[in-house]
């Protein structure tokens, strides 16, 4: 097990790589993060990654990577089991405010642990089932990193998009039958292949509206 520094400075290595600038307090959280997940997936199986080092690049990194294509203020992710890409998203976008939903009594334990621990002042976690969540407030963006079909996803969070919000499904290989069967009320905007220095496998990020 790889010590807090040892940890720390292979996340900043790859920062570089992938030209993303954070602050010191910024990635400091993202290491007690990574090693509050690794502690707790011990007994809850939170995520199928058990290496500290792997999640830096598979789930820090991988989340870091749509930074550039959020719409804020406000921001849900949709099934976001441990905090993916909610947790790392909130700690470097302090601007914006982030609500993480998953339907997990365990999962949003932990998530309720890690705002605590690391006093996230922008997050707000809600257990429950997105078919089921209505809240006041629209939202400006609607992420989904792996939590269903693409025409699942935009059909039971579309009464929470914002008039001019947009969708980010979160893919890995290129989604051409999903895309193929889009239901005629959605609209691709446009597709994006992610780059990311140190993941040797294909990521990509779809953004739609409705129509």
């Amino acid at each position: 097990m790889l010590t807090f520094t040892q940890l720390h400075t292979a996340l900043l290595n790859q920062l570089n790589q992938n030209h993303l600038r954070i602050s010191a307090v910024m990635s400091e959280k993202l290491i007690e993060y990574v090693l509050l997940l690794h502690k707790w997936n011990q007994v809850h199986n939170l995520t199928s990654i058990r290496d500290p080092l792997q999640m830096l690049t598979r789930h820090i990194l991988d989340s870091l990577s749509i930074c550039d294509y959020l719409q804020g203020p406000c921001i849900l992710d949709v099934g976001t089991g441990a905090g993916l890409p909610g947790i790392p998203l909130a700690i470097t976008h302090p601007q914006f405010h982030f609500v993480l939903l998953d339907s997990n009594g365990k999962k949003t334990r932990f998530l309720t642990h890690i705002r605590q621990r690391l006093a996230i002042a922008n997050i707000d976690i809600i257990l429950m089932r997105v078919e089921k969540y209505h809240p006041e407030n629209c939202f400006n963006s609607i992420i989904s990193r792996a939590f269903s079909q693409l025409n699942e996803f935009l059909k039971k969070t579309k009464h929470l998009r914002c008039e001019n919000g947009i969708f980010l499904a979160m893919k890995g290989l290129y989604p051409t039958e999903e895309i193929h069967m889009l239901d005629s009320h959605f609209k691709l905007l446009d597709t994006k292949s992610l780059q990311i220095v140190g993941l040797n496998e294909k990521r990509h990020l779809l953004i739609l509206s409705s129509q």
